[in-house]
């Protein structure tokens, strides 16, 4: 008999993977402020909960994806929080982005009450949540992990255990690291392109069969060439990342120059554009610097699979 959860957090990613779940054929209890979220939910078969602890008491476990450590905690252990509806032995399963040092604080708050953890960041853009195609990065007790796989292979392809609590905030960290790294270079790769004279179509393709290809130039460059920049990720978002890492480095003693000044450029494109805009404006702002656009025909506007 497969676990019934509920889902707290209905934004670009939540949304989708409490979608998965599902299609899937898990009950699915959900909570979001946004009330058009949980429409969308309970439209394809979801139950809508007025609060975090509602949902939480009538599912036995929850998934939360929420967009930071402080509102993780107030949906956790504030007023209505998951851990007034929670039973003892259920479980948190936490797939939003945090910090070592915050998912390991906020696990404690729940073992206090009984409540076991897992923590599931995932990795690969909304657009792979939205077909169940996302990477899971694990932390947690082996044990617990087996309990849950059902759900979290419904929602992701792939997922990894990375160790106990905290491994897996470790190893998010550093592929948003990485991929903040990538966008900035995949961008001003474009446009040495284009002032060099080639046609960014044919540039595009040809860096995509080279040895300086990544995962960030395949998908999101092909938002920059479309002009409309829409990753569904936010400079706060990013910034926020950056400010993880940078605090991990600071930590394990490793110097990060290059997610520094990263870091910096985001600041840059977030005091440009404001903290709400597509991460991947970020390209935007050497555009604006340059007085070019990257722009090319047959690009989507949205990433497709």
């Amino acid at each position: 008999m497969s676990e019934n959860y509920a889902f707290i957090g209905l934004g670009h990613l939540g949304g989708n993977q409490a979608a998965s779940l599902v299609r899937n054929g898990f009950a699915v209890t959900v909570f979001d402020r946004d009330p058009a979220a949980v429409d969308r939910l309970v439209a394809l078969g979801a139950v809508a909960a007025k609060s975090p602890a509602e949902a939480a008491a009538r599912a036995g476990n929850a998934i939360t994806c929420l967009p930071s450590p402080m509102v993780s905690e107030a949906v956790l252990s504030g007023p209505e929080g998951l851990l007034e509806g929670l039973p003892e032995g259920g479980t948190w399963i936490e797939m939003s982005t945090n910090g070592r040092d915050e998912i390991l604080r906020l696990a404690a708050l729940a073992s206090a009450k009984g409540v076991e953890t897992l923590e599931c960041p995932v990795t690969g853009g909304v657009h792979l949540a939205a077909v169940g195609k996302i990477t899971a990065l694990v932390g947690g007790d082996p044990a617990l992990y087996a309990r849950h796989r059902p759900a979290i292979e419904a929602m992701c392809a792939k997922s990894f255990l990375m160790g106990p609590i905290g491994s897996a905030a470790v190893i998010k960290v550093i592929t948003n690291m990485l991929a903040f790294i990538h966008l900035v270079a995949a961008g001003e790769a474009l446009m040495l392109a284009k002032k060099g004279g080639l046609d960014l179509a044919q540039s595009y393709h040809a860096i995509v069969a080279s040895s300086g290809n990544s995962f960030v130039h395949e998908t999101e460059s092909q938002l920059v060439l479309n002009g409309s920049y829409d990753i569904g990720f936010t400079m706060d978002l990013a910034l926020k990342d950056l400010g993880f890492a940078l605090g991990m480095g600071e930590t394990f003693g490793v110097p990060l120059d290059l997610a520094s000044r990263v870091k910096a450029i985001f600041q840059q494109g977030k005091d440009a554009y404001g903290g709400d805009a597509w991460s991947t404006q970020i390209v935007k702002l050497l555009e604006d610097a340059v007085g070019t656009d990257l722009r090319a025909p047959g690009f989507p506007a949205k990433l497709e699979i």
